[in-house]
């Protein structure tokens, strides 16, 4: 406990010896500059993986919770810890990792370094429930993961949870008898934790969660984003730092809150929008690892998803839940091996693209453009008899249209208001196709 308390006081010393900015008052250029990198990056790799990962959802015998079987269970904070004794991933290999995310195309990875359930997944000097101190694994997995990253090219980020089952100052359960103290958990563990994070890891995202709970309120939130920000300027902060997101849709009810995203949970924003946002979604119906669910997405699906999600204008953060050993599930690894597949061929549709107005056409066309407007791209999943019709939008005469990994120019005619491109005999890849198209004139304006 002396070492915890020297270091905390050491930190409180070094974090008061420069004056607090306000990033609240951050211009709007500052933050499109800021946010650049993350909107251009579009998909992103999501991973939940924890001491939940031994009972891999399932508790005496009874399923269900995954991430939450803790608190699903009711499982005791003494009984709980043994999953620590038990957590040894001998098959964990940070690099591997790192290359499944960039074969999938995934610009940037987020990986929980602490969940609900308390345990931390670094070497943390502020507590010994962590992966160094509690486990016989013995290994710091945040450091070879933010170190695999930064050699991969891949930005590294953290999901944090605000809410913690296992600290007495966070969780009124944990010692019913001791009146908790809620301000004494945010300032000297919540934050100086946050703090160790930044310094050891240089982390380019922090995304927040359980923000839900009565003791945290707005205004902690602010307080929060802006000492983050202080301690790493170009640090990028998701919306639940606060309070303002508005349920699973994920998007702020307010204005002026606190975060640079909204977050989407499971869903797809119902039509495009001019705000950052980013749309989390599982592989199969869990977060962390469950050994009995076997209801994994089609690469069809996750694949529409991430079109949907562009041509809305939003990013797409996709989760895989590492099993106790530290393997990846196989199943993860095939479809996001379909995705790296398709965006191989598909990327200049995808990345670094912006949404239109009339980002769609029917249920089976989605659209996005090009940064500089010069080239819009009419993504689709269903043609009939070898052509495709579009009447949204019109290519100027003498246009040359091209289908995404193919060489060749496609021939086109014009119709009464639309226009009808014939498909190549051959196709270039799997689930949906490209075309590109230059300085096209949209028939909604």
């Amino acid at each position: 406990m002396k070492k915890i308390g020297l270091f905390m006081a050491g930190l409180a010393l070094s974090c008061s010896v420069f004056a607090q900015k306000n990033y609240l008052e951050e211009s709007k250029s500052a933050k499109i500059q800021r946010m650049q990198w993350w909107e251009d990056g579009t998909f992103g790799m999501f991973i939940h993986w924890g001491l939940y990962a031994v009972p891999a959802g399932e508790y005496n015998g009874k399923g269900g919770g995954a991430e939450w079987i803790m608190e699903t269970h009711k499982i005791p904070t003494p009984e709980y810890e043994k999953y620590a004794q038990q957590f040894d991933p001998q098959k964990f290999d940070a690099k591997k990792w790192v290359s499944i995310a960039k074969a999938a195309g995934a610009k940037y990875i987020v990986i929980t370094s602490k969940h609900h359930d308390g345990f931390s997944m670094w070497d943390s000097k502020v507590t010994t429930y962590d992966i160094m101190d509690a486990t016989p694994f013995k290994r710091d997995i945040l450091k070879e993961l933010s170190d695999a990253c930064k050699a991969g090219g891949i930005k590294f980020g953290l999901y944090h949870s605000i809410m913690d089952w296992h600290h007495p100052n966070a969780n009124p359960k944990q010692k019913p008898e001791v009146q908790p103290e809620f301000s004494k958990y945010r300032e000297e563990y919540l934050k100086p934790q946050l703090a160790e994070l930044i310094k050891k890891y240089d982390p380019a995202i922090l995304w927040f969660d359980g923000e839900w709970i009565a003791e945290w309120t707005e205004d902690q939130g602010k307080e929060l984003y802006n000492y983050l920000r202080n301690l790493k300027p170009s640090l990028l902060i998701n919306n639940r730092i606060g309070k303002a997101r508005g349920g699973m849709e994920g998007m702020n009810k307010y204005a002026n809150a606190a975060g640079d995203f909204g977050t989407p949970e499971q869903e797809i924003l119902k039509t495009n929008s001019q705000e950052y946002w980013e749309s989390c979604m599982t592989l199969n119906q869990s977060w962390g690892f469950v050994k009995n669910d076997h209801k994994w997405k089609s690469s069809q699906t996750l694949i529409d998803n991430l079109v949907d999600v562009a041509a809305k204008g939003g990013n797409y953060l996709l989760n895989v839940g590492p099993n106790a050993e530290g393997e990846i599930p196989e199943p993860s690894v095939e479809r996001l091996d379909e995705i790296g597949k398709w965006l191989g061929v598909n990327r200049q549709s995808i990345y670094a693209t912006k949404g239109l107005a009339n980002y769609k056409e029917g249920d089976n066309i989605r659209f996005t453009q090009s940064m500089d407007g010069k080239t819009t791209y009419a993504i689709f999943n269903k043609y009939d008899q070898n052509e495709l019709k579009l009447s949204s939008i019109q290519p100027k005469e003498g246009s040359k249209i091209y289908m995404l990994g193919v060489d060749k120019p496609l021939t086109w005619r014009k119709n009464n208001g639309s226009f009808t491109v014939k498909l190549p005999a051959e196709l270039p890849c799997k689930y949906a196709w490209v075309l590109k198209i230059q300085n096209p004139i949209s028939n909604s304006r």
